[in-house]
């Protein structure tokens, strides 16, 4: 089952558009909004573990020159 931006579809509607015209605009974007949402979620997890992995270094490096 396919979603639609309901904003986006009024919108078409209103300009002149067709209505399988402006149905499948409306999914289509909501499929672009979908995959953002992925990637920002992904981004999210990279981030995340660059983060332990410069903290294990830093900690590394501290525990290495001040021993």
């Amino acid at each position: 089952m396919s979603i639609m931006v309901a904003e986006l579809y009024d919108a078409l509607i209103d300009a002149g558009a067709t209505d399988d015209k402006a149905r499948t605009a409306a999914k289509a974007i909501a499929d672009y909004e979908s995959r953002f949402n992925n990637i920002e979620a992904t981004k999210m997890i990279h981030t995340t573990l660059l983060t332990v992995i410069i903290g294990g270094l830093a900690a590394l490096v501290i525990d290495t020159f001040f021993k």
